[in-house]
Order: structure tokens, then C-alpha cells, then sequence
């Protein structure tokens, strides 16, 4: 499953920094780019992205006015702002319209990267079962939040909702495996996802892992039940 991503930034190189970073990232697809506060409202109601990177200060006003806009129509879509205000009312302002995260410039990619795949985590998290108890609820509003004392400790990058998708895939008969990206297609995740928690299990025992050689082509990863 790929996100669209709107980038709404006045400035051209920075656009496309931003644009040049989001596709190095698996499972994101860059849907337009806007320089304008004007040509954002439009494109944001035509393109329906999931995710907004929002740039803060432009000639004719502030971007939060595009991120009030989307709130007020009830669109889902989400929103990174991205700006190079460090005071702290932007922040507040910002939090209260409900973006998922605050990046300050100058970018770094790692930052960048960490913003996005968190991003992807959390839309997938949301796709896991039609019902949740109060530790899904907690995971995905505190992501951050320590865990409750008997619960396990997982490694960054591994969310156990996404983990509980990945293991019921496995709950079905396959006697010739999965692939990740078969995996990836089931869970609604990227390849790139489904290969990190895949080899996190294969890590701990729970899948097993080959290469099998078909006719043509290069040999592909299969993952197995234990």
C-alpha cells in the first residue's frame, strides 16, 4: 500500500529536497507539490493525499490555515509540519490542530525518514482489527509511552499491532512460504515493512527463512511457521 504525499513549500529547492526524500523512502509516492497557500487548498480537496508536509510561513499567511481547513471539512489526512519557527506558539497552535508530527529545518534525512515510516506504522496499526482494548488505544496515541509492567519490550521500528497482522498471515496452511512482499499485499504494508518484522520473527525463532531458486530471475526470501 503506497501514501500520497502533497508537499506544500514556497520555496523550489526545498520542495524538492523534500520530494527527493520522500521517494527514497519504500511506500511513499510524492502526488504534487504546491508553492502557494491558494494552490494547496485546491490540491489538497482534488488529490485527497494522506499525508501533508506542511511548510509554516508563505508571502500571503501561515500553512496552518490550510491544516484548520482540512479539520473544519473533516478530510482525512494527515499532517507533518515542517518549518524553521522555533518559538513556541506555532507548536502549540500546530498540536491543538492535531499534526502528527513537528520537524524543525534545516531536514535531516533520518529525521525525515523516522516522521514518515512512523507515519506508515500508525496507518497500518489502524487496519489491524475492526475492535480495540485500551492498549491499542494507548499505543496509538502515545507511541512513546512505556509499556505496562508483564508486556514485552520490542525493538524500535516494531509495533506489536503491525506484529499481530504480520503472525496471523502465518496463521493460515502455506507449504511453500510467503515472500514479503506476498506478506507486505496482505497486511496493506510495504515490502520494505513487511521484510523488517518478518526477519525480526525469523530473528526470534518464530518464522524460519530460505532462498528458493525458481526457473528464472534471482532467488527470492520465503518465510515459514516454525
Amino acid at each position: 500500500m503506497d501514501f500520497n504525499v502533497l508537499i506544500v513549500e514556497d520555496d523550489p529547492r526545498i520542495a524538492e529536497i523534500h520530494r527527493h526524500f520522500t521517494e527514497k523512502i519504500a511506500g511513499f509516492t510524492v502526488c504534487g507539490i504546491a508553492g502557494t497557500l491558494e494552490d494547496a487548498e485546491k490540491m489538497s480537496e482534488l488529490l485527497q493525499p494522506d499525508l501533508i508536509l506542511l511548510d509554516l510561513y508563505f508571502p500571503e499567511g501561515l500553512g496552518t490555515e490550510i491544516l484548520w481547513k482540512l479539520r473544519a471539512r473533516h478530510q482525512v489526512t494527515d499532517v507533518i509540519l515542517i518549518t524553521a519557527a522555533k518559538e513556541l506558539e506555532p507548536l502549540q497552535e500546530a498540536m491543538h490542530g492535531g499534526v502528527f508530527d513537528y520537524i524543525l529545518k534545516p531536514v535531516m534525512f533520518p529525521r525525515f525518514q523516522e516522521a514518515l515510516q512512523r507515519f506508515q506504522d500508525h496507518r497500518q496499526q489502524l487496519q489491524v482489527d475492526n475492535t480495540i482494548n485500551q492498549q491499542d488505544v494507548d499505543r496509538l496515541l502515545h507511541p512513546y509511552k512505556d509499556v505496562n509492567p508483564g508486556e514485552p519490550v520490542y525493538p524500535k521500528g516494531i509495533d506489536p499491532l503491525t506484529l499481530k497482522k504480520i503472525r496471523k498471515v502465518f496463521e493460515q496452511p502455506h507449504l511453500e512460504g510467503f515472500s514479503a512482499e506476498e506478506v507486505g499485499q496482505q497486511i496493506g504494508a510495504s515490502r520494505t515493512t513487511a521484510r523488517r518484522y518478518l526477519e525480526y520473527l525469523t530473528a526470534a525463532g518464530q518464522l524460519s527463512a530460505e532462498l528458493i531458486y525458481g526457473a528464472v530471475g534471482r532467488p527470492e526470501r520465503k518465510y515459514f511457521s516454525e
